[in-house]
Formats: structure tokens, sequence, C-alpha cells
């Protein structure tokens, strides 16, 4: 089991990283190619969710791996999750039901996180 949580952390954290460094430092103009929701929030908006998912990325792993404040992994898995409830709160509003189901794998894989975490595993 335990191998299967990391394998999901690693993998969420690799996945949240990326998104997140890309939302942070890329200007919202270049974005909105890419990520039509963009245009529904503003440019400080698509920022501080990108930092909160470096964050999450971070906080995923480092906690648990380094055994500094491990209780902070399961709480930054529990941030993701509330990461993509908004985010399928947000594409159902715009009729994007096309990318719902990636953000349900995200949102049930950083529950998993969290609950066997929360859990000690």
């Amino acid at each position: 089991m335990s191998l299967a949580i990391w394998i999901v952390s690693g993998v969420l954290a690799a996945m949240y990283l990326t998104a997140g460094l890309m939302k942070s430092f890329t200007p919202r103009e270049h974005l909105l190619t890419k990520l039509p929701w963009v245009e529904d929030y503003s440019a400080s908006t698509v920022k501080l969710i990108g930092w909160s998912e470096l964050l999450g990325a971070l906080g995923l792993v480092l906690p648990w791996a380094l055994d500094i404040a491990p209780a902070l992994t399961p709480i930054a898995a529990t941030g993701l999750v509330l990461i993509q409830a908004l985010a399928i709160r947000a594409h159902i509003r715009r009729g994007e039901t096309n990318v719902i189901a990636f953000n349900a794998v995200l949102l049930i894989a950083a529950a998993f996180v969290a609950v066997t975490r929360f859990m000690g595993l």
C-alpha cells in the first residue's frame, strides 16, 4: 500500500508542479490559448491558483518524505481536492464537460492520498 501511495503522490506532485508553474509564470494572454476558462478570471486569480497548486505539489511529498511536519501532507492533499472540486464546478458552469473526467480523476487521486496519509499509512 505504501508504494501505491508514493506513486500516486509523486505523479500528482509532478502534474501539479507543472500546472502550477505554468499558471504562476505564464502571462494570462498566453494561457487563454490552452486554458479557455482563464477568460473568466483575473490574472491575479489565475496566479493564486497556480501558486496553490505549486504549494500543494510540494506539500504532497516533502513533509512526509522528510518527516518534518508530516501532518502537512494530508492537508495539502485535501487542499488539492478542494481545487479540483472548484475546477469541476467552473467547468460545469462553462459547459466544458469534456474535461470534467480528468478533474475527477485528479480529485479522487488527491482524496486517496489525503485519506491514507491521515490514517498514517
